[in-house]
């Protein structure tokens, strides 16, 4: 067997995965129509049309969601996570379809629930075969890729510590090149230094080179020029790694602009398809929660007002995404005029201006229940940065590095900087890098993971203001 055979079929592999992927679409709703439909026989044409439709569905939204771009040195988890998206938005689609074509009592309910389950789970089986498959080829000296780093210094060395922890990525790294003379025969990171980079070219003649990996910094732009344009000579892949490792970066990545290739170091998650996924989980969870609690929402509202004078709820300014401001909705905790001696006031661990009732629905975040309806008008989402007073906002702004780009997302009404006990009177700078984290992180998964962990929290935080 060939050692690049997989490489010379590249193409020909993902075309057969974009014709696989449908294929099992299929004959998953297939086996589960001979299971829950009575009359085998009767393959009656609006199943047909189904399958063949969601068929044609699974062909267009996987391409979309990056199911094959290469997969090397992308982790396990993160292609489930596409996959996962992938088959809720089919889920979505076909639901959407049964609702709007008001044909939902033409189908079976069990056909179409078993059908989307169990087809996610083939398709996370096969795909986690294949991932098997494939190590178990790299790990016999197949399918792997052998790259060339130009430049030891920091950043190089950079590469060779994250790649070392993909080793079933199947990058094989056969040494530096640098044309710094006291780095010559050097080791670094345990990779040998093999010569400068009139080396490379000897060695790119010898065929034992797929990749070469430039990490030269931003200011060697002369010598990146010569050695691309002597790469040129050479049929291999070339790589080139900013030396941007040292930036503030947040979210980072290269798109197209205008036919320029731009690097953006700061970029919110929520754009595209994000975005849309986004919105619909800020819909469908803020309509259960506002149906569920809707009892519990009116027995509130009757101990509001029994406990002191004035209006149930409160409403309050606060900034969200982009610096958008919006009208933040609580149940009342405290008297009306609580803040007409102080003006806007940081709010206290200690502090007793709350009712006693209002420093119940405090400490349980009951308060807080009113904002579902702000999340399904979208003024803010379930899970985000909490919200600040613009007065507050314009205070931070200046004392705490980063602390406006928290507002590259909706803000929230939980969050991972809640969910890690750092609410109320906590320390700001502390928050704003649990913040952060979640954007840089942000994932439909992510979210999910937030909400429950926001019901095993509510109740025992030590900080509810």
């Amino acid at each position: 067997m060939n050692r690049s055979l997989l490489k010379d079929n590249a193409v020909f592999f993902e075309w057969a995965m974009r014709l696989l992927d449908p294929l099992l679409v299929g004959v998953v709703g297939t086996i589960f129509f001979r299971v829950y439909v009575e009359h085998w026989q009767q393959l009656t044409e609006r199943y047909t049309l189904a399958i063949l439709g969601m068929c044609l569905v699974c062909a267009a939204l996987f391409p979309f969601l990056g199911l094959y771009a290469p997969q090397r040195g992308v982790s396990l988890f993160e292609e489930f996570r596409r996959l996962f998206n992938a088959w809720l938005l089919m889920a979505t689609t076909w639901f959407a379809f049964l609702f709007l074509s008001k044909s939902g009592a033409e189908f079976s309910r069990a056909w179409s629930v078993y059908w989307i389950i169990v087809g996610f789970l083939v398709h996370l089986a096969a795909r986690g075969g294949i991932r098997l498959a494939l190590r178990a080829l790299r790990r016999r000296g197949y399918n792997v890729r052998r790259l060339a780093i130009v430049g030891a210094g920091e950043l190089g060395r950079e590469i060779v510590r994250r790649l070392r922890r993909l080793p079933w990525s199947g990058l094989d790294i056969r040494g530096f090149y640098d044309d710094d003379p006291r780095l010559a025969h050097a080791t670094c990171e345990g990779v040998a230094v093999r010569g400068d980079i009139e080396r490379l070219l000897v060695d790119l003649d010898g065929g034992s080179i797929d990749q070469v990996w430039i990490a030269l910094p931003l200011r060697a732009e002369d010598r990146i020029r010569e050695l691309l344009a002597a790469l040129r000579r050479h049929s291999v892949q070339v790589r080139f790694v900013p030396d941007i490792l040292n930036f503030a970066l947040l979210r980072h990545s290269m798109t197209d602009i205008a036919g320029l290739p731009v690097i953006n170091l700061t970029e919110s998650p929520l754009e595209g398809k994000n975005r849309l996924l986004k919105s619909l989980e800020d819909f469908v969870v803020s309509l259960v929660v506002l149906v569920i609690t809707a009892p519990l929402s009116l027995l509130i509202a009757i101990g509001v007002k029994l406990s002191s004078p004035g209006p149930v709820l409160y409403r309050q300014e606060r900034v969200t995404w982009n610096g958008d401001h919006f009208p933040i909705l609580k149940f009342r905790t405290m008297p009306v005029d609580a803040e007409a001696a102080s003006g806007p006031a940081w709010s206290r661990h200690a502090e007793r201006r709350a009712t006693p009732f209002g420093a119940f629905l405090r400490r349980t975040s009951l308060d807080e229940l009113p904002q579902f309806v702000n999340a399904l008008r979208g003024e803010m989402s379930v899970v985000g940065p909490r919200p600040e007073r613009p007065e507050f906002v314009e205070q931070f702004r200046d004392q705490i590095p980063g602390y406006m780009q928290k507002h590259l997302v909706k803000a929230g009404i939980t969050g991972w900087a809640q969910v890690n006990d750092l609410r109320g009177d906590s320390d700001v700078r502390e928050r704003i890098l649990f913040d952060l984290y979640y954007i840089e992180n942000w994932s439909l998964w992510f979210d999910l993971r937030i909400i429950a962990l926001t019901l095993l929290h509510v109740f025992r935080s030590r900080n509810a203001r």
